[in-house]
Formats: structure tokens, C-alpha cells, sequence
């Protein structure tokens, strides 16, 4: 269980010393040859209690957790700013001159046999249905394109910047009835995706951290890992060395309040691929998953070259 903890010191390299945990300043960050943009907001270092005495047993033992400061995705990660990395073809159509070689020799998803938006729209939306490889490899892209490194976020990560300094189930407190000000969920959806940013965000300023799609973290989603962590631990990760289950957090438009708390976890599962008719099913997208999208993380300090490649240029698993 050690190596699985310490993997985000030689991995992720975020960690500062205890007296660097101020707020890192809020950015919008352009990509390189388009007019494409996106807002990271700035979540200074601390310690949170992370898990929930009256959740699921996954959700405990409630433990302290330190993070380092960091950048997180202000809204979900959308279609805009997604598409260019699937599609070749519309990245050339829609960049100021030519693609860059390194950007261009980035492997790209294989094209979906559906509408991965599934009927619920593009402009403004959040991308979704990406596999856990995806997500990684949309990561990789930003890095060719801006020279910035992008990751997912760990479960601790998530799991604080959601609290943004709250102990409660949700982040205004305990009465699930709020929920509606905040998130879209089963209850107001419409049995679909939303614009991001249409709700109120919470007190870090981040939109739709409960609600609209759930968000992919780094972590591999083992049920009694908090058991094996330490009280007081700095930057925890359970590292993903299999390709089911990983760690989705925040609760979709299709869910109840119950799976939109703060310390709710939910594991991917084969059964978003079960219609897949390929063989081996697909590296890149979740059929049946049409309520899985992604949060953009940077670390306030940037891993080495080594390290970056590390985390990037893991070799897909084939799926079964």
C-alpha cells in the first residue's frame, strides 16, 4: 500500500513545503494557435477531514488529509475545448496556421461510432463518456499545445477543492433541499447535460463541482483505502495500476442528491462499454457513460520532464 501512497511525490511532484500553502492567483489559460481559452482557479494548501461518518463504508474512516496548493478547472471541462484533440481534421480547420509537429504527433482517440454527445448538445456542454485513458491523453495534448502540465485530479484534490473549507455533507451545509441552487442532478435535469456555469458555484468559485457530469479523479477506486491511510497524510493517491475500477466523484445529471456529496464516491465499471461491439472494446469511450466528463488539475509545481512523460505515456490496458 506504501508505493501506492507515495506515487504522487515521484509522479505528480505537487507538494510544497508547509509554509508555501497560500492560494495560487486565478489564470485563464490560452491554447497556443487558437482562440480557444479556459479559467483554472487557484485552491491554496491545508488540511480537510476527508470522508463522511454517515456516508457509505467506502467513505470511511473519516481522516485527515494535507494538499498542497494547486489549480483546478473553474467549470467542467466542455466540448469547445475538447473536440480539437479528437478530431485532426477540425483541430486544422480551426487553428491560427499550421499545427505544430509535437502537437500533431499526439495520439488521438479513435473516432466514436456514435453521437458520444448523445443528443444533449455541444456548444458550452461538458465533453463526456471519455475513458480514464482519454481523459489522460486530452491532458497530454494540453501539455503539446500550452507547455503546461495538466493532469487529473487525485481524490483528496477533488474531494477538498469540492469542500472549499466546509466539514458538512455538501458545501452549504446538510439539507440536500439546496442542492437544485447549485447542481443539476435526476431532480432538475431533465434527464440531460446543462451549459456549465448556469448554477451558483461554490465558495471557492468552482460551477458544477456536484451535478451535471461526474468527474474522473487520478485514483485507482479501492473501497478500504482510507483505512490504509495515514491520519495526517500529505497528497494520498491510490495509483492506478488496473483499468477497472477508478475513482468518478460529484455525482451527473442522472443521479440523486445522495451521490452528489462531498465525499460521495462512485467506481467506473465494464458496463459503461457493454454495448461496445469492437474487439478489443475501445481505449477511448465509455458507450453507456454519457454522465462521465473531467476537471482539469495543475499542480503549483511543475514535475520534471521525466516525470511528465511518466504520467502521460503509460501504454493503454486493453479492456476485455
Amino acid at each position: 500500500m506504501r508505493s501506492r501512497i507515495s506515487i504522487l511525490s515521484i509522479l505528480l511532484l505537487s507538494a510544497v513545503s508547509a509554509t508555501a500553502q497560500e492560494k495560487p492567483k486565478n489564470y485563464k489559460q490560452d491554447i497556443d494557435g487558437t482562440k480557444l481559452s479556459f479559467e483554472m482557479t487557484g485552491i491554496p494548501g491545508g488540511q480537510f477531514v476527508m470522508g463522511s461518518k454517515k456516508g457509505k463504508p467506502d467513505e470511511k474512516p473519516v481522516h485527515t488529509v494535507s494538499v498542497a496548493p494547486f489549480w483546478i478547472g473553474t467549470y467542467e471541462v466542455i466540448w469547445d475545448i475538447y473536440e480539437p484533440f479528437l478530431y485532426k481534421d477540425f483541430e486544422v480547420t480551426h487553428n491560427v496556421g499550421a499545427v505544430p509537429a509535437n502537437v500533431d504527433a499526439v495520439t488521438r482517440p479513435t473516432k466514436p461510432y456514435l453521437d458520444m454527445t448523445f443528443g444533449m448538445g455541444k456548444e458550452g456542454q461538458p465533453a463526456l463518456a471519455m475513458t480514464h485513458y482519454n481523459a489522460i491523453q486530452f491532458c497530454k495534448w494540453l501539455y503539446a499545445r500550452t507547455g503546461v502540465f495538466y493532469r487529473l485530479p487525485t481524490e483528496a484534490e477533488w474531494e477538498y477543492a469540492a469542500r472549499a473549507g466546509t466539514t458538512t455533507e455538501y458545501f452549504f451545509g446538510d439539507n440536500a433541499g439546496k442542492l437544485g441552487d447549485y447542481a443539476w442532478i435526476a431532480s432538475n435535469s431533465d434527464a440531460k447535460t446543462h451549459k456549465v456555469g448556469e448554477k451558483k458555484p461554490n465558495p471557492w468559485g468552482l460551477y458544477d463541482i456536484y451535478g451535471n457530469v461526474a468527474e474522473w479523479t487520478y485514483d485507482q477506486y479501492l473501497p478500504e483505502f482510507y483505512a490504509s491511510v495515514k491520519d495526517k497524510s500529505a497528497d494520498p493517491v491510490a495509483k492506478p495500476e488496473k483499468l477497472y475500477p477508478n475513482v468518478v466523484r460529484g455525482g451527473a445529471y442522472n443521479d440523486e442528491a445522495k451521490d452528489a456529496r462531498s465525499a460521495a464516491r462512485t467506481a467506473s465499471d465494464p458496463a459503461w462499454k457493454q454495448l461496445d461491439p469492437q474487439i478489443p472494446k475501445s481505449n477511448w469511450w465509455f458507450p453507456e457513460a454519457p454522465f462521465v466528463g473531467l476537471r482539469l488539475v495543475r499542480p503549483s509545481v511543475t514535475p520534471s520532464k521525466e516525470a511528465i512523460d511518466a504520467y502521460y505515456d503509460k501504454a493503454p490496458i486493453k479492456d476485455f
